[in-house]
């Protein structure tokens, strides 16, 4: 009966994985998830298995948000109550992910078996781009000035930067391991699988994060990691592969989409760039002054107070979905300085706390994040929760910064 019940949960986990992974948002309105839909059943998951309510520290957290929202900001209580339900619900939602690397021992089959779908349906992906039926996998978009109808890997999430943010913690644990010389099998194969869906979502955001977050780590443990030969050797192939591409296709193909969109962000031209960076930041303050620069405008009230503003910033049209597409000014936006400065204050204690820098996994992951989140996400986006979550857990303890990894390294 133990066993049956260990397997169980195990099929469970795996489901759940499968569900966030692949299809979460598939046809589903914008911003609705499955996740966010099963978060009463995760809610009773985590009581049961940990004992202990997980609710009232977070309310405890959002409840001065919430009084001086209603008391001083005046919002429509109505789509201020749907908001606030989600964001618990994304809570939740993490709260059951951190259980589950708390207590299940096959989390490294789980991202074996996503990484292995992901791959095949990358490979189908690539088939479907000479047919009709593109549109399933890959998403057409006005890639930057001068390129448009370009089309990126998005496989069954809404957007292609979306995608490769839930690629991130997988490609950053296999490569690791392939670093440190932990994984079995074909590198060459593995390298492959890891590096696709970032060359096919073009995602530059996250592709630029990632390489920091990783040059980051390298320099924090750069006495114990620059004299190893497999580190020393991976950047400089790395490096001259790079170097030698770029070379070749600014000689040969300088005008092909890649080269423009870097020469159009070098230059300060690329929209999509700018609206994720520098001009999500100029609306957020431009909303806190029309309520209030120390407790935003409230959650759910885009729509509401920063409809006017961001429509006619961007010179949308009256039906345009409005949105901040930048997690770090969204948190501005609607929680004020206060927010704002909280979010980053919890990042700094726990990263001290759970001593992330003892884990090279964890590590890099937190550099990303940290990075990312000022280069788009939003509030209530569980794949950011998801990254912040394995970088203040010690879930893979084969990546701590032992003296059996920095000899594995030689």
């Amino acid at each position: 009966m133990q066993w049956n019940r260990y397997l169980l949960a195990r099929q469970a986990g795996l489901l759940v994985g499968l569900i966030y992974f692949f299809i979460n948002t598939v046809g589903l309105p914008l911003g609705l998830t499955y996740t966010t839909l099963l978060a009463p059943l995760f809610y009773i998951w985590v009581i049961l298995k940990r004992k202990t309510d997980i609710l009232l520290p977070f309310m405890g957290l959002l409840l001065p948000f919430i009084v001086a929202h209603i008391l001083l900001v005046d919002v429509e209580i109505q789509k201020y109550a749907i908001a606030i339900f989600n964001i618990l619900a994304v809570y939740i939602f993490g709260q059951a992910f951190y259980t589950w690397l708390r207590f299940d021992a096959g989390k490294e089959q789980v991202f074996r078996k996503v990484l292995l779908i992901n791959t095949v349906l990358c490979l189908i992906a690539i088939v479907s781009y000479f047919t009709p039926l593109s549109y399933i996998f890959w998403i057409q978009q006005n890639l930057t000035d001068k390129v448009d109808q370009f089309l990126r890997l998005k496989l069954f999430t809404y957007e292609a930067s979306y995608y490769a943010m839930l690629f991130t913690p997988l490609f950053s644990f296999y490569f690791l391991r392939y670093v440190l010389r932990l994984n079995r099998g074909n590198s060459a194969v593995l390298l492959f699988m890891l590096f696709m869906p970032f060359v096919l979502s073009f995602s530059i955001g996250v592709i630029l994060c990632l390489v920091a977050g990783g040059l980051f780590t390298f320099l924090v443990h750069f006495r114990s990691l620059h004299s190893k030969r497999r580190v020393v050797n991976g950047f400089v192939t790395f490096g001259f592969v790079t170097v030698t591409l770029f070379v070749l296709g600014f000689i040969f193909f300088r005008n092909n989409p890649v080269f423009l969109r870097l020469e159009n962000i070098f230059l300060g031209k690329d929209t999509s760039t700018m609206g994720r960076t520098e001009e999500a930041f100029i609306l957020a303050k431009k909303l806190l002054e029309e309520k209030s620069w120390y407790w935003g405008i409230g959650p759910g009230q885009l729509s509401l107070t920063g409809a006017d503003i961001i429509r006619s910033y961007y010179l949308y049209s009256f039906h345009t979905p409005v949105a901040i597409p930048n997690a770090a000014a969204e948190t501005l936006a609607l929680f004020g300085w206060i927010g704002f400065i909280v979010r980053l204050l919890v990042q700094v204690v726990l990263f001290f706390v759970t001593k992330v820098w003892t884990n090279y996994y964890r590590l890099l992951l937190f550099f990303f994040i940290f990075l990312y989140q000022f280069m788009g996400s939003y509030i209530t986006n569980a794949a950011e929760y998801v990254i912040w979550i394995l970088a203040f857990t010690n879930a893979f303890p084969e990546f701590n910064v032992t003296r059996k990894n920095k000899e594995v390294l030689k």
